[in-house]
């Protein structure tokens, strides 16, 4: 513990555990987030950027200590500004689109506990991703004074645990297995309000320009260029990130598997497999390359290779039992072989992991028709036409005129 004064300038208090969140605009997601830490941490710190909101409000009513801070397109100089208003022992980074799962605790305290640890990976589960579904970030770490993040997007302390732990080897980064953090930010209305792209491009481009063959500023500008439809701009700012002489395991995944995506956007199809194979190749955490066995199965489900996609959408599986795209996949290439009641099982998981999930409804009313069962079929369908409804109007109408077709409404 590290004693600490009061802002009353009493007793001295023990802080241990810092939140630590940099914030603009964020009234809707923040008290979600403060609410999971307020029975975690020790104290909370906040540095504003400029919000027009309720934000600060907000902050204050958690008892946060708030601070402001210019906004100056550079999130790293936005974190260690944040960094220097921490009083505990270990600080806790979060972003307001983010929570903490309380069922981590238990793990994370006896990591903090050991005296050689310096830093926490913390897997984090990237709520309504079309991609991966998890990733891997140093968000728990000891207050020292040569942690501190770099880059301006994507801000990280990585590099500087790497420097240190060359420097003094007795310290030891830990990786905890269990999702320790729901990240929401990458929902499609999020991303739409938050103009996430455009902020991304803006710092990762000016990062870019100083260090022009940075492997992961290759990966994380590459992907988003991907992300707009910027395909030829993206693959070629990849392939050039393969280039660096050192690329660290984590890093070399992301290249081969963003490169995989941009291939397969081109139509290259054995270019776009040679590079998921590759990701898959490299010694990571298993529940990392998730995204890479879903991506490569469609390719080959795809190209008619469906034992082969069965076999990678169920080594996916056998990894996550609960990646609801991996039994909604397994589902389609089953079908599409006739087994049609192992279909019906996985789209049934599938909807049970997501009860929403109008395409795994949709799919699992043809695979009981095509077994003869109208009236399963029938309110599979419905339920289906429902959810479309709301989510996507114009395929409730095209599922509606089909079934009307066949006589099923």
């Amino acid at each position: 513990m590290i004693p600490v004064f009061s802002q009353e300038g009493g007793s001295p208090v023990s802080v241990k555990l810092s939140l630590c969140a940099i914030v603009k605009d964020e009234e809707d997601s923040l008290p979600q987030c403060l609410h999971s830490v307020k029975d975690v941490v020790d104290e909370m710190v906040i540095l504003d950027t400029g919000s027009t909101d309720r934000t600060v409000e907000i902050a204050r009513e958690f008892g946060a200590r708030v601070y402001e801070f210019e906004w100056g397109n550079d999130f790293s100089a936005a974190r260690n500004e944040a960094l220097q208003n921490v009083l505990g022992e270990w600080v806790l980074v979060l972003d307001a689109d983010e929570v903490l799962n309380g069922e981590i605790l238990p793990q994370m305290r006896e990591a903090m506990e050991r005296e050689d640890c310096v830093a926490i990976a913390l897997l984090r589960e990237e709520v309504g991703a079309t991609q991966s579904p998890y990733s891997l970030t140093s968000r728990l770490f000891r207050r020292h004074p040569e942690l501190y993040f770099t880059r301006p997007y994507h801000a990280s302390i990585d590099d500087r645990a790497i420097a240190l732990l060359q420097k003094e080897p007795y310290w030891q980064v830990v990786s905890l297995p269990s999702v320790a953090i729901f990240h929401y930010g990458y929902q499609a209305s999020a991303i739409a309000g938050r103009d996430k792209f455009r902020r991304a491009k803006e710092a990762m481009e000016g990062f870019l320009a100083e260090h022009p063959k940075d492997p992961y500023t290759c990966s994380k500008l590459g992907a988003l260029y991907l992300q707009e439809g910027n395909i030829q701009e993206g693959i070629e700012l990849l392939e050039r990130g393969l280039q660096a002489t050192k690329i660290e395991s984590p890093v070399l995944f992301e290249l081969h598997y963003h490169l995989g995506n941009g291939y397969r956007q081109s139509q290259d199809v054995n270019r776009a497999a040679r590079h998921y194979q590759k990701a898959l190749e490299q010694p990571i955490m298993p529940q990392l390359k998730l995204g890479a066995y879903n991506n490569l199965g469609s390719l080959l489900q795809g190209a008619g290779e469906l034992k082969i996609a069965q076999k990678i959408y169920q080594e996916a599986l056998k990894i996550d039992p609960t990646f609801t795209t991996g039994h909604y996949n397994l589902g389609m290439v089953l079908k599409a072989q006739g087994d049609l009641q192992g279909a019906i099982a996985a789209y049934q998981k599938a909807i049970q992991l997501n009860p929403d999930y109008a395409q795994a409804y949709q799919n699992l009313g043809v695979a009981w028709f095509k077994g003869g069962n109208v009236p399963e079929s029938k309110k599979a369908f419905n339920r289906a036409i429902a959810l479309y409804q709301t989510q996507n109007p114009q395929e409730a109408q095209r599922l509606i005129q089909g079934l009307k077709e066949m006589g099923l409404l």
